[in-house]
């Protein structure tokens, strides 16, 4: 069988979403990541936005075969809204993802249950909001040849319909190439018996 090749996550920035609850204001972001940096800038940056907010509690999730994830209470109760937040990025099964749930206390208590409840819908109207697209786990091989072998390289790059990220083609060529996981091995094959030609994994 084979294994799971794909993943969901969102392909752009949507518009902010804004939720309401006994005068306080929640404001939903939701952003595209890949790595802890970005995550940072993006609350940096809300932050500066939202200057007088009372509180920025954000979940992400980073990876799709080795998942990273961080959910964020920022001052709220425990697990009031870092985890409700983090609840619907699992529950929408999206990956590579930062949810920023900004509020503005509106001077009425609203107590876990309010809170868990607000943190939690907000996050799923955002998550609603977005263009949530399917991707798939691609690996990247270096093909390394010589100039006369570039004819038997790209025929089987023609055939295969294979991905060219990245190419020089001088007397030693190197072709880099993306392949869709479950097809990776079959095509690693097919270079290796290729004579005086040499593929390597690059690895992330």
């Amino acid at each position: 069988m084979l294994e799971k090749d794909t993943y969901k996550t969102i392909g752009a920035t949507p518009e902010p979403v804004l939720f309401k609850d006994k005068n306080s204001k929640f404001f939903g972001y939701a952003f595209p990541v890949l790595n802890e940096d970005t995550v940072r800038l993006h609350l940096e940056k809300l932050k500066k936005e939202h200057h007088s907010a009372r509180h920025w509690c954000y979940a992400y999730q980073i990876g799709t075969e080795t998942i990273s994830y961080r959910a964020n209470d920022d001052g709220e109760p425990n697990n009031s809204a870092g985890m409700p937040i983090y609840g619907q990025i699992q529950s929408f099964e999206v990956t590579n993802i930062l949810i920023v749930v900004v509020r503005y206390f509106g001077g009425v208590k609203l107590g876990v249950g309010g809170l868990i409840n607000a943190y939690k819908t907000t996050a799923q109207l955002i998550l609603q909001a977005s263009n949530i697209i399917e991707k798939t786990i691609d690996i990247d091989y270096l093909i390394s040849f010589d100039y006369k072998n570039m004819n038997t390289v790209m025929r089987v790059i023609k055939e295969k319909s294979l991905n060219i990220m990245n190419q020089k083609l001088e007397m030693d060529c190197k072709i880099t190439i993306s392949v869709r996981k479950n097809e990776a091995e079959s095509i690693f094959k097919i270079f290796k018996n290729l004579y005086e030609i040499d593929i390597k994994e690059l690895l992330a």
